[in-house]
């Protein structure tokens, strides 16, 4: 059984998921990471997408909307302006990301109008 680690995922409102898991996915800016533990220390921007949590048998995918992620002594943070959790796997992430992503911009052309 692989080692797990501390994993948080927080947007401004609350903590979205917090607990041990084995492996984390996410997309940064750069590329794609995958995180076990001991991973170097990492700072890295989040990209709009998902991130995969694997915590024991089960899988937890989170829709992020930017933001950045931290891998620091063993505990690995996703910061987001806005995660949440979805149901499905990670298309079905990316598709709640990408209407996250539109919603702001519909919010924000309606404020400047």
């Amino acid at each position: 059984m692989a080692e797990s680690f501390r994993v948080d995922v927080v947007s401004p409102e609350a903590v979205v998921w917090s607990g041990e898991a084995e492996l984390v996915t996410a997309r940064t800016t750069e590329g794609d990471i995958g995180i076990m533990a001991g991973h170097e220390p990492t700072m890295a921007a989040l990209a709009t997408g998902s991130a995969e949590i694997h915590a024991g048998k089960d899988k937890v995918t989170v829709a992020v909307h930017g933001g950045f992620l931290q891998i620091f002594r063993n505990q690995v943070t996703l910061l987001s302006d806005r995660a949440e959790i979805v149901e499905g796997d990670a298309d079905a992430a990316r598709e709640h990301a990408q209407a996250l992503r539109q919603a702001e911009e519909s919010a924000l052309v309606e404020e400047s109008e």
